[in-house]
């Protein structure tokens, strides 16, 4: 790949994470979810430099249809453990494309997340990964991996999506 086509793409990758950005912070929860294929993982690990979800607990390791779940479940009125929402704001940056074929890109990204919840802030940082797929109707996540920096101290409830 010449070095245009390179800064294409990443420019591209640069735009589709920032609009997944958006659209959490928006509180566009169901498309949000249409960017995610109908097999897709949202993993949170619990350890650094962890390697497999299956053989290991998680934060969250979610399919496609438990993040519909969980979207369902944090948009409900009686959720009160979610009441009220919190107001984020994502900031995404580093982006590398670190791997590109014809129809698939693994990119990664940093992310930090500023969440305003019951007069409180907290500020949440991760390495993020996302595995994108080329479909009929554009790119969508298959996997996205959030490593946060703090995955093993006490994280007192998440309540946004990373």
């Amino acid at each position: 790949m010449d070095a245009a086509a390179r800064v294409e793409l990443r420019s591209e990758m640069e735009q589709f994470l920032y609009r997944e950005a958006r659209l959490l912070d928006s509180g566009r929860f169901y498309e949000w979810l249409g960017l995610f294929t109908d097999d897709a993982t949202y993993w949170i690990p619990l350890q650094a430099d962890q390697a497999d979800p299956q053989t290991t607990s998680s934060i969250v390791y979610d399919d496609r249809r438990l993040l519909e779940v969980r979207i369902r479940q944090f948009q409900h009125p009686r959720a009160h453990a979610r009441t009220p929402a919190p107001r984020t704001v994502h900031q995404v940056g580093n982006v590398q494309v670190v791997e590109a074929g014809a129809h698939h890109v693994r990119v990664g990204s940093t992310l930090v997340l500023v969440e305003y919840r019951r007069e409180r802030q907290r500020v949440w940082g991760a390495l993020v990964e996302h595995r994108l797929r080329r479909t009929a109707d554009g790119l969508r996540i298959a996997a996205k991996r959030v490593d946060l920096v703090n995955s093993e101290a006490e994280l007192d409830g998440i309540v946004c999506l990373f």
